[in-house]
């Protein structure tokens, strides 16, 4: 592993840059939390993401594999957005890590605390 890039060795890198993106879980989590939606549901639902960021995370998330995208020839054309079945196998793992924030969130905010209160974040460079 000497010279290998954090990334390469580090089995997960990928998985959380796929899904820990800023906007990511929280689309991943509307969609599994209220199924198929369109893309003004999404957006009420996720009020300080941006149309055009909305716009770039789902078509990122349908270019994974994580949502599906469905057109509706209609007039006016409609769109729909689901959770797909590989977005759907990310449940345990979110399932996990809800578990992880209820028991350990109040810790890592005492912890902040109690270094917030020492003034150790200007005694110079990290160990």
């Amino acid at each position: 592993m000497h010279g290998t890039q954090p990334e390469q060795a580090c089995p997960i890198a990928p998985v959380v840059d796929i899904v820990f993106s800023r906007w990511t879980t929280p689309i991943l989590w509307a969609l599994h939390e209220f199924g198929r939606q369109r893309f003004v549901t999404l957006e009420r639902r996720i009020p300080s993401i941006t149309p055009k960021v909305l716009t770039q995370r789902l078509r990122q998330l349908e270019r994974d594999g994580l949502i599906t995208r469905t057109y509706y020839p209609e007039v006016p054309p409609r769109v729909e957005y689901e959770i797909s079945d590989l977005g759907r196998s990310l449940g345990p793992l979110f399932a996990h890590l809800s578990t992880w924030a209820s028991d350990n969130l109040p810790a890592v905010d005492a912890a902040r605390a109690a270094y917030d209160s020492t003034g150790s974040k200007s005694s110079g460079a990290a160990s």
